[in-house]
């Protein structure tokens, strides 16, 4: 499967291109694309929604996702005109922008980081005929195991989020076609979690490619 339309910035800063541009969670943009179709927030933590990395990718047109949970401060710090500011709450399905998008919800089973009763996303994004879900900081639960999804992009730093040991795990479970790690590296989780995800998932499930970008 070809995925050079991806990249992932650092953390789970992340783009994806295609008829749209879209990013996840942009966070320390260095340059200023300007060209950003669509950006999707999926949580208020600091290394996700970033304003100064939002103002380097942002048109006039742009439009920003969010919880709905984050109405206040994005319309306050966003700098994103509200009528392009769209807040969505977990489980919802809908048409925005020529794209499909479900809503998942993103949340700790047992850790104090990321609350069910947040109402933080996750997303899963239909482009140019692909679903790529974006799971934002979760641990795997019972509602991330419904997803669908040709691309799966999923944090494997530990601690805020599953591992990558729990990552493979997952991945196995849900099949996509292709996986990317995220959020490791720099904040939590080594560098060498990514192939070791890698190596995990060739010898468990050979048919799932595995794309490292951090």
């Amino acid at each position: 499967m070809n995925l050079t339309n991806i990249t992932i910035n650092t953390q789970s800063s992340i783009r994806i291109g295609g008829s749209k541009i879209l990013y996840f969670d942009p966070y320390q943009i260095q340059d200023d694309a300007h060209d950003a179709d669509v950006i999707f927030i999926t949580h208020e933590h600091y290394d996700h929604f970033e304003p100064e990395s939002i103002a380097r990718l942002k048109k006039a047109d742009t439009c920003l996702i969010a919880p709905e949970s984050m109405k206040k401060k994005v319309l306050a710090e966003a700098g994103i005109a509200s009528e392009n500011c769209i807040f969505y709450g977990p489980g919802e399905r809908h048409e925005e922008q020529g794209l499909l998008i479900e809503t998942v919800p993103a949340y700790n089973k047992l850790k104090p980081f990321h609350t069910k009763g947040k109402k933080w996303l996750g997303y899963v994004v239909a482009l140019n005929g692909t679903r790529y879900y974006v799971s934002g900081d979760t641990d795997v639960n019972e509602d991330i195991l419904k997803v669908q999804c040709d691309v799966a992009l999923l944090p494997i730093g530990g601690f805020y989020t599953m591992d990558w040991k729990q990552a493979a795990e997952y991945a196995t479970q849900i099949k996509p076609k292709a996986v990317i790690p995220t959020h490791y590296g720099s904040i939590v989780g080594k560098v060498s979690d990514g192939p070791a995800l890698k190596k995990e998932l060739e010898m468990s499930d050979g048919d799932i490619q595995v794309e490292l970008k951090l």
